[in-house]
């Protein structure tokens, strides 16, 4: 089925090829703000992996696991979670896993959709296949914009495949708890997924991670905490340790989000064996780029698509093909793809109009916001210490114990959590900061904030924080920063005297 405001059109200014939430945006722009016409081609959904298997689905089944846990750090106050109507309102949240309103969100707008498979097949030049009629050749007079995303990665494990392990789609959209659960990885996916499955009533959850620690591209404060919080709620750890053996009685697909057959069996590296009722595979993912045509205009299938501060791919002349999203492989969050959809969309209809004048993403990339939905929650903007340090960047660094604000020990009496700055030494500029505690998510556009707007500490002394709130943090964390100074000058003048 084909939906499109002009079915017979074959020729557009900009086409998106694939629809995600990235790729909507850069439509939106090109279409609303810019004045050229634009296409969606779309095999699957329209509005991609977040609005149905990922952001939108996690969130909606971690949120009510986060109400239930702050009642139970809140005197005087008592929840109760109920796993099945926790997934009906799930269900809700992913519109049954029907994009109708999608759709008609991009067709009122004045984007175009077309379904079918999509494949360059040229410059400017998109044939698209359809189960229900001939390929569609279409031709964009401007630009290509490639936002086919990415998929879950399976490791080479014995047993694993055959096995028909769950992937992040199957967890987000599962039908019903599994009694026992393990879950592969130790990165964002398989942390959240361990919070959610927990908090619905999964009897026994162990985490797998061949690394070890969680969330090893953060702080490592971060993993520790959510490791630490993990284990009190009764989750099993097994970390520095990988699978080298998987089996399954009776492996049988029913469905997306369904048991897929008898029990499982996991030999650990180190001999031990696990056994539950599912295995989630959460261990990264590959972008999607096997099976779109790069070959035809010079690029090499299956890897990440190399892209400038315009989003436009490198190593194709005539500034005609962008990649945005989890293809370019800059920043695997939905809220950075949207943005480089943004800056894609203005640079098309800027070199459209003969402008020279193009915006760069550089700056938002240095901001670089996420938040994992554990708990406790972990937000970062920026570069960690050691990232810094990597680039021979001259730093300070000041950390802070979040439990010791106000507004925190209101909040909950035995709060848990912790706060870093990474300072640049030569320009007093934060460019990095990690916070990991309840209810920290607000706290990131702050810190993105003073990264991308390179916001000097001395002004930041004067951006007074509400009291009491978790946003003292600031105030607490440039105090100990100045007394760290103050420290370090007292030593110097001492050491100076005895010289």
């Amino acid at each position: 089925m084909t939906a499109t405001v002009d079915p017979e059109s074959s020729e557009w200014d900009v086409i998106v090829l694939g629809a995600a939430a990235a790729g909507e945006n850069a439509a939106q722009y090109a279409a609303q703000f810019s004045g050229l016409s634009s296409v969606l081609v779309e095999n699957v959904l329209v509005g991609g992996e977040c609005s149905y298997w990922a952001c939108m689905p996690s969130k909606a089944l971690l949120r009510p696991v986060e109400v239930v846990d702050a009642a139970a750090h809140s005197p005087g106050v008592t929840a109760r979670l109920e796993p099945s109507a926790v997934l009906a309102r799930r269900d809700v949240v992913i519109n049954g896993l029907d994009d109708t309103s999608q759709v008609k969100w991009a067709l009122d707008t004045g984007i175009d959709v077309v379904r079918g498979y999509g494949r360059l097949t040229g410059e400017r030049r998109i044939a698209v296949s359809r189960d229900d009629g001939p390929v569609r050749e279409l031709t964009a007079r401007h630009a290509v914009v490639i936002d086919t995303g990415s998929c879950p990665a399976v490791p080479d494990v014995p047993g694993l495949r055959a096995a028909l392990p769950w992937n992040s789609r199957d967890v987000t959209t599962m039908k019903e708890v599994p009694r026992r659960v393990i879950v592969l990885g130790g990165g964002v996916v398989a942390c959240e997924a361990s919070t959610w499955l927990h908090g619905l009533g999964a009897a026994e959850v162990t985490v797998v991670q061949r690394g070890p620690r969680l969330l090893a591209r953060s702080e490592p404060f971060a993993g520790e905490l959510v490791a630490e919080e993990l284990q009190d709620c009764g989750v099993r750890l097994c970390l520095g340790r990988g699978m080298s053996r998987v089996e399954r009685s009776d492996p049988r697909d029913t469905g997306q989000g369904r048991v897929h057959g008898g029990e499982v069996r996991v030999t650990l590296d180190d001999g031990t064996v696990l056994v539950a009722d599912e295995i989630v595979v959460a261990a990264g993912r590959t972008p999607n780029t096997g099976d779109i045509g790069l070959e035809t205009v010079g690029l090499s299938p299956g890897g990440y698509l190399d892209v400038d501060d315009h989003q436009a791919v490198r190593g194709v002349p005539g500034d005609w093909l962008y990649a945005i999203g989890d293809v370019c492989g800059r920043a695997l969050l939905t809220h950075m793809g949207k943005y480089q959809a943004r800056i894609a969309g203005e640079v098309i209809a800027a070199r459209a109009g003969g402008s020279q004048d193009l915006p760069s993403s550089a700056e938002g990339h240095r901001g670089l916001p996420q938040v994992v939905f554990t708990t406790p929650e972990v937000g970062s903007a920026g570069v960690t210490e050691e990232q810094a340090r990597e680039a021979g960047i001259d730093i300070e660094v000041v950390e802070y114990d979040l439990g010791a604000l106000a507004g925190t020990w209101v909040m909950r009496p035995d709060y848990r959590g912790r706060a870093k700055l990474v300072v640049d030494r030569a320009e007093d500029i934060v460019i990095g900061a990690t916070f990991v505690g309840a209810g920290i998510a607000e706290l990131v556009h702050s810190a993105t904030t003073a990264i991308v707007g390179r916001i000097p500490l001395s002004t930041l002394w004067h951006v007074v924080p509400s009291y009491p709130t978790a946003s003292e943090i600031w105030l607490r964390l440039l105090e100990t920063l100045r007394s760290q100074r103050h420290a370090a000058r007292a030593g110097g003048d001492a050491a100076g005297e005895r010289g």
